[in-house]
């Protein structure tokens, strides 16, 4: 009976970003994966967002389309004027915010919401969210006219703890195109553990939608739980047989943007020291299956800025059911131990 009660949720999924192998039988079902569900969802929504992208290349730079149609991502270092960038460092690291945390093996990741509590206290944020690069570089990648979440994000390791992180592993966030972004606020080396991608790994080539159709086929029932939950994790060894190179490591000094699609693989580099990495983190993903550019209503001024204290919200009133990994951690400065 829960089951027959179930289905038209599970059905309806199918036309959304639900990727959890795990949570929906559907999605999971090896026999409809045999059958093409996982690589039909897969080819249509690559197929929509390139769509999206040609309608949202006004804006942007040759030579940043270029970089993100061949690599799947764009690095930008010296983004802000040197003023305008230590004046926003300076005031992140003076104030204290109420901070949420969630521990992932040997790291803690530490998030502030940017919403108008923080813009208050941090004006100066303003000259990188209203930039109109850094905001044609987040329309195209993300492939919508979308707002993105937009968040101070610490990470702390502890590299002497032998739980490991396991967003050290090579992955892919979900199997639709989607938007991350990283402006460091800090130098980060490559013994503090920095961003990795795999350059093309973006783009839907015969074998990486023959690999997503054969990992469909187990993924419901895998032991690694997170490529159960839709995040699947690829060997490096594998990416020979993908055509694809080896990932590149990306220690970068501080005022250095990122931008990337991560349902290319990624991963953060495993610290080999303590470190604190600091920086504005931004996240956008949208249903994939939306052919239109526009029209979120999530993007209006008013609630754009408001969103993530509602949904911090939500999840800690109904965690016991949709579960809440982002836990109140108390009024800090960003680089609290």
């Amino acid at each position: 009976m829960p089951s027959i009660l179930a289905a038209p949720w599970w059905v309806a999924q199918l036309a959304t970003g639900a990727k959890s192998f795990r949570d929906n039988p559907l999605i999971g079902s090896r026999r409809l994966n045999e059958l093409g569900l996982h690589r039909g969802r897969v080819q249509l929504a690559h197929r929509l967002a390139w769509a999206r992208r040609a309608r949202l290349a006004a804006g942007l730079s040759a030579a940043d389309r270029e970089a993100f149609d061949r690599d799947g991502f764009v690095i930008v270092r010296d983004f802000l004027p040197p003023a305008v960038f230590a004046a926003l460092r300076d005031s992140v690291l003076a104030h204290r915010f109420a901070t949420r945390e969630m521990r992932q093996g040997n790291t803690i990741t530490r998030r502030v919401a940017i919403g108008p509590d923080f813009l208050q206290a941090v004006p100066e944020a303003r000259a990188l969210l209203q930039d109109q690069r850094f905001r044609a570089l987040c329309r195209y990648v993300g492939s919508f006219r979308s707002e993105p979440l937009h968040y101070i994000q610490t990470i702390l390791t502890d590299s002497g703890v032998p739980d490991p992180d396991p967003q050290t592993e090579l992955h892919a966030d979900t199997f639709h195109p989607t938007l991350k972004t990283w402006f460091f606020l800090n130098d980060v080396e490559e013994e503090d553990g920095p961003f990795s991608y795999v350059p093309g790994s973006h783009r839907l080539t015969p074998a990486r939608l023959a690999w997503e159709r054969d990992r469909s086929l187990g993924a419901g029932i895998s032991t690694d739980f997170l490529s159960a939950r839709g995040s699947l994790r690829i060997a490096p060894q594998e990416l020979d047989a993908l055509g694809l190179p080896q990932a590149k490591h990306f220690p970068v000094p501080a005022n250095t943007l990122v931008v990337a699609d991560t349902c290319g693989f990624h991963a953060r580099v495993g610290a080999t020291r303590p470190s604190r990495r600091l920086e504005l983190w931004s996240f956008s993903r949208r249903n994939p299956f939306i052919p239109w550019t526009g029209g979120d209503m999530l993007s209006v001024p008013g609630i754009a800025e408001r969103r993530i204290d509602l949904m911090w919200r939500i999840r800690d009133r109904f965690q016991k059911w949709a579960g809440q990994p982002w836990q109140p951690s108390g009024t800090k400065l960003v680089l609290d131990d």
